[in-house]
C-alpha cells in the first residue's frame, strides 16, 4: 500500500485524496444526522404535544344561560315595570342604585346594596314592539367575558306573560362553575321579584 502511494502520480494522489476526503465527510455527516434524527424527532414531537396541551387549556367554550318565569300580568304591564333600562333597581334585589347615561348607546352603572360590587352595562339593542332589550358588560366583578344578555317579555295568555332572561358568555378558565352559579342566582332573584309584583 505504501509503495503504491509512492509510485502514484501527484495528480492521481490529489484525486484519490479528494475522493477519500469527500467520502469521509459524507460518512461523518450521515453519522451525525442519524444520531441527531431521533433527538430532533423527539423535540418536534414534544413541541407538538406542548402546543396541543396549550391549545386545549386556553380554549374555553362559550356558555349559554336562559331562565324564565310566568307572571300574572299582561305584556304591557310587565314591560312597563322592567322595560326602562334603569328600572332594574326596582326588581333585582341585590341592586342598590342605578345611574343611567342616556344617549344613542345608553349605559347604566349598578352598585350593589352593600357597596362592594359595581357593574357598568351598555345597552346594545332595544325593541319596544318585541318588548325586549339586550346589553353587555363594560365592566363587571363576575368571572366572564364577551357577556351579552337579553330580557324579553312575551304573552303566554291574555293575562299571563313569560319573562325570559338569557345570555351568552365566556367564563374565565377554571371559573366555569362559579360564573354559571352567580348568573343563575342573579337571574332567579330578579325573576322571582318580578313575579312577586304581579300576584
Amino acid at each position: 500500500m505504501a509503495s503504491a502511494v509512492k509510485l502514484a502520480t501527484p495528480d492521481s494522489l490529489r484525486t484519490a485524496a479528494s475522493t477519500d476526503t469527500q467520502t469521509l465527510l459524507q460518512d461523518q455527516r450521515d453519522t451525525m444526522m442519524n444520531k441527531n434524527m431521533p433527538k430532533r424527532t423527539i423535540r418536534i414531537a414534544a413541541l407538538g404535544a406542548l402546543a396541543c396541551v396549550s391549545l386545549n387549556v386556553s380554549s374555553v367554550s362559550a356558555a349559554t344561560l336562559s331562565r324564565s318565569a310566568d307572571v300574572n300580568g299582561t305584556v304591557s304591564a310587565v314591560w312597563s315595570l322592567i322595560g326602562p333600562f334603569c328600572a332594574i333597581k326596582d326588581w333585582l334585589p341585590p341592586v342598590g342604585t342605578c345611574t343611567e347615561k342616556t344617549g344613542p348607546a345608553p349605559e347604566r352603572t349598578l352598585v350593589t346594596k352593600d357597596g362592594k360590587a359595581t357593574f357598568v352595562e351598555a345597552q346594545t339593542a332595544r325593541s319596544e314592539a318585541d318588548h325586549s332589550y339586550s346589553y353587555t358588560f363594560k365592566s363587571s366583578p363576575l368571572p366572564v367575558t364577551e357577556y351579552i344578555s337579553t330580557i324579553k317579555v312575551v304573552a303566554k295568555s291574555d293575562k299571563v306573560s313569560t319573562v325570559t332572561w338569557s345570555s351568552t358568555f365566556v367564563p374565565n378558565a377554571g371559573k366555569e362553575k362559579d360564573a354559571l352559579e352567580a348568573l343563575t342566582g342573579i337571574y332567579d332573584a330578579g325573576l322571582t321579584m318580578i313575579k312577586s309584583k304581579f300576584k
